[in-house]
């Protein structure tokens, strides 16, 4: 018996069934998920997200995908709020409720609390005519046919349906409130995803004394020192304004200097590049990388209304960690 094929299908088998249930999530969608959209829409305050169980793992899951696409929501675990954390539910709340059965006992035990309160229950059960079904004032249906489990035991098809829906009315409600990559931003400032969509070009460039730069018609030899003490693999060239006019590279000398022995009566102006690629202070680093990538250079020079201000590598962005 090949152990190691029995492993690969029994996994294929459990995948299978789970893409199988979110087709079955799909068919069920209907004017209920509008109207949930609705009212989480028009609510003024926030989105409070209950289960048990494994039905709470998920619901930590979907508050917390809401909270950082522009809806605000947050978790509170219901045996929790019939011991004081419903002070945490105000007026004007939208609670999301999860449950398989419909028939958790922790829920049910504080639905009255809530009903006297100014808010809206949303219930996502398997069963429309469960209890919580039937309190609610919006029910999503999600029924699953099968779970993974082989014992059908243990959530596994129903859970990942119910994210997948969560994900789902979590997308609908950005795209609704027309969420941007910079209100993104403001929620996720920390790590790597922050630092790709906040700094900017300007966070990272090199400017002043680091800046590569030599002036108009100086003399090569002077202009290859310059390069190599400012370690950019670049050289700008300006003029008395300080207008850029030009770009020298490392790969540009090489190229030269497989072509000519002697080199005394060159200036910048005979082997600079003119026209080169730019970008603005104020775009995102992440811009940077992407113009580099098209371009298929190493480094960018940074001007604004063609004034030479900085310049920028592929080193620095991977320093900056925005790569």
């Amino acid at each position: 018996m090949n152990t190691s094929y029995h492993y690969i299908e029994w996994a294929k088998q459990a995948l299978q069934t789970e893409a199988d249930a979110i087709d079955e999530i799909i068919s069920q969608i209907n004017q209920t998920f509008i109207q949930a959209t609705n009212a989480i829409l028009t609510c003024t305050g926030r989105v409070i997200v209950m289960g048990m169980g494994k039905s709470g793992h998920i619901g930590r899951k979907i508050a917390a995908t809401f909270a950082s696409t522009g809806t605000p929501a947050f978790f509170v675990h219901p045996a929790e709020a019939a011991h004081g954390d419903l002070g945490m539910i105000v007026d004007g709340d939208v609670v999301l409720a999860l449950s398989n059965s419909g028939e958790s006992d922790e829920i049910l035990a504080i639905i009255p609390a809530l009903k006297r309160r100014q808010i809206t229950l949303i219930c996502i059960t398997s069963k429309p005519n469960s209890s919580m079904a039937k309190h609610a004032d919006i029910h999503i249906q999600a029924a699953v046919s099968h779970e993974a489990c082989p014992l059908g035991l243990a959530p596994t098809s129903s859970t990942t349906a119910v994210l997948a829906l969560g994900d789902a009315l979590a997308i609908v409600l950005l795209k609704a409130r027309q969420f941007t990559t910079d209100d993104f931003a403001l929620s996720h400032p920390a790590g790597s995803l922050g630092r790709r969509l906040l700094l900017t070009v300007g966070d990272v460039m090199h400017s002043g004394d680091d800046l590569p730069a030599v002036m108009e018609y100086t003399p090569l030899k002077n202009a290859v020192i310059t390069m190599s003490e400012k370690g950019l693999g670049m050289l700008a060239v300006v003029d008395c304004s300080g207008s850029l006019q030009g770009i020298l590279t490392d790969g540009d000398l090489r190229r030269l200097f497989q072509t000519r022995d002697y080199f005394a009566d060159l200036t910048v102006n005979d082997v600079m590049k003119t026209n080169p690629t730019t970008i603005t202070p104020e775009k995102l680093a992440s811009e940077a990388v992407k113009l580099m990538k098209q371009k298929r250079i190493s480094g960018l020079l940074v001007c604004k209304n063609n004034i030479l201000i900085g310049a920028l590598n592929m080193h620095d962005l991977l320093k900056a960690r925005v790569m």
